[in-house]
């Protein structure tokens, strides 16, 4: 629904009065990203066990092309557990209350689009 610069600028807002954070985008490998920046461990949310088979793909891929970079897996909150992309915009779509399921700017900028 969004480009990856709008995603960035959502996510800048989001993250904003975090010091220790950076938000960037690439296109292509992320072994080559992490690679290129010297990054040898990337942390992975998971969701469910459907999450996690194939994020542990993933890793392994990422493994095998960049040996030095590993990947830590969390697990979410039960009570976010639910959360995906695909139902808050569904939710909202149809009016439904999405405050608190997102930060407040990707909340607006989601009924902007959707209503324009």
């Amino acid at each position: 629904m969004f480009d990856a610069s709008e995603r960035v600028e959502l996510l800048k807002d989001s993250v904003g009065h975090l010091s220790n954070v950076e938000v960037t985008w690439f296109d292509g490998l992320l072994a080559d990203f992490a690679r290129d920046r010297g990054v040898h461990v990337v942390v992975k949310g998971l969701r469910a066990v459907s999450d996690f088979e194939y994020e542990l793909q993933m890793a392994g891929m990422n493994a095998s092309l960049y040996p030095e970079l590993d990947t830590v897996f969390v697990t979410a909150n039960p009570s976010w557990a639910f959360l995906s992309s695909s139902l808050v915009k569904e939710v909202s779509r149809y009016g439904g209350a999405i405050d608190g399921l997102v930060p407040p700017g990707v909340a607006v900028a989601l009924k902007e689009r959707q209503s324009g």
